[in-house]
């Protein structure tokens, strides 16, 4: 399982006082970027292989700025070409949103979807 910290910015809350909605995904596709290395050590944008096909958010409580939230990130389903990173945020030891994103490893310049190494997939499954 990957962790990361994130810090809520003032700028994150909304009109309510608490963390914004469109928040969240974007924090979890922070925490997906050991995972993006994995596929593109560097991560450089003129080599980059992995997309984003689908994400889904379940917002479980409130979330607040000035209080850290940590980001739990596992892989769950491994297929021939797709794989999903299962995501958590917990903030004062209490899961307050968690949600998936179904990544495909892709060729762009073939504009086509890759299978997924031996390698990478031993990778992956070690994040299981």
């Amino acid at each position: 399982m990957l962790r990361c910290t994130m810090e809520p910015r003032f700028c994150e809350t909304d009109a309510l006082g608490h963390i914004n909605n469109t928040v969240v995904p974007m924090w979890f596709e922070t925490a997906r970027g050991a995972v993006f290395e994995l596929f593109n050590p560097g991560q450089d944008l003129k080599k980059w292989n992995v997309i984003l096909r689908k994400m889904d958010v379940d917002f479980i409580a409130q979330i607040y700025h000035g209080q850290a939230v940590e980001i739990r990130t596992r892989i769950g389903h491994i297929g021939s070409s797709s794989f999903t990173c299962e995501h958590e945020a917990w903030q004062r030891d209490e899961l307050v949103a968690k949600g998936s994103a179904v990544m495909i490893y892709f060729d762009f310049a073939q504009q086509c979807k890759q299978e997924i190494t031996g390698a990478l997939r031993a990778e992956l499954e070690k994040l299981r």
